[in-house]
């Protein structure tokens, strides 16, 4: 044991975080706190937070025209399932220029990260913050106080829109999610109308499409980060959670919407996986009415946060934009 004020270390994930064995997390890369806003003077986008569960909290956010009832996102951060954060600068500016531009009521989830708490810990914390948001559109009548609603999503949300997104590690959240909705009702058995996955965290053992073998080795950041975050998950990196082609996977003709957008972008080592995943929704027999595949050219991975304002930035939150304010079909 080192001796002093040195720790010993359990996990170096450099450039991320380093986790000792006391259990104490040191993170390197996050975006600052921003507390929310009751106006915000650019968009007049509203924000506040709530509280879920003990375990479970989220951002709400209400766009400055809701004059009527708005479709509502349900939004999963990234960041590994290790860093960042509903409430950091990073999620905040970027769910707050999509609701502005959607016009949507959003709940930007904040589950709990690992190593501290591991998965399926986000998992299990998504599905309950989805679970909260569907209770809304149930009459629980007024003697019930079991769960109070929140009046934003009770007033102006309308669960007839219901989309649930989110960036790499909130993208493989909505894949988990969605695979659940399709076998498991949601309160008051509200359906999911869409669901985006941009960037979605996939990966496995062997290369698909263009992928180098390089990358695919015990000491690429990739395979480390789902290591470090789910060290106990069966087959490791081809765990369904992270392969989700993997044998034993549930298929994705289970996934529990409507309409389907995926997201990628040129320079990003996970693109292969995204348009695995689209090509494999579109033959799988998916029962759903549309699927869409949207690709930015020569941007890495996570450009629209690192890069917010940018021209493609601004292009990939109007795609996302246009996805959730889409109206339902009456045939549906």
């Amino acid at each position: 044991m080192a001796s002093g004020d040195t720790k010993e270390v359990a996990t170096d994930l450099l450039p991320l975080l380093r986790h000792y064995k006391d259990g104490t997390v040191e993170r390197f890369i996050a975006s600052p706190y921003i507390p929310p806003s009751p106006h915000d003077p650019a968009t007049g986008v509203s924000s506040k937070d709530v509280t879920i569960s003990p375990l479970v909290s989220a951002r709400l956010y209400l766009p400055a025209s809701a004059t009527q009832k708005l479709p509502v996102l349900v939004y999963f951060h990234g960041g590994g399932f290790c860093i960042e954060s509903a409430f950091s600068l990073f999620n905040h500016r970027y769910v707050n220029a999509l609701v502005s531009e959607s016009n949507a009521v959003a709940v930007s989830v904040e589950y709990r990260l690992a190593p501290e708490n591991p998965l399926p810990a986000a998992y299990d914390d998504s599905w309950a913050a989805l679970q909260w948001v569907a209770s809304h559109c149930v009459d629980r009548g007024a003697d019930d106080t079991s769960q109070q609603k929140d009046s934003w999503l009770a007033e102006h949300a309308d669960f007839d829109r219901l989309f649930i997104g989110g960036d790499s590690a909130g993208a493989n959240i909505v894949h988990h999610l969605a695979i659940r909705a399709g076998s498991e009702p949601l309160p008051g058995d509200l359906k999911i109308l869409g669901a985006f996955l941009a960037q979605p965290y996939f990966w496995g053992s062997d290369p698909i499409g263009s992928e180098s073998p390089d990358l695919h080795t015990e000491e690429n950041l990739i395979q480390r980060i789902w290591t470090c975050v789910y060290p106990s998950a069966p087959g490791g990196i081809d765990n369904p959670a992270i392969n989700p082609f993997s044998p034993g996977a549930p298929s994705v003709a289970a996934l529990g919407c409507a309409r389907l957008l995926v997201c990628v972008s040129g320079e990003d080592q996970l693109r292969e996986r995204g348009i695995r995943y689209f090509e494999e929704v579109k033959r799988s027999g998916w029962r759903g009415e549309k699927i869409e595949l949207f690709e930015v050219e020569g941007e890495g991975h996570a450009f629209h946060f690192f890069g917010f304002g940018s021209e493609n930035a601004k292009r990939m939150i109007t795609r996302l934009s246009s996805f959730v304010s889409q109206t339902r079909l009456a045939s549906l």
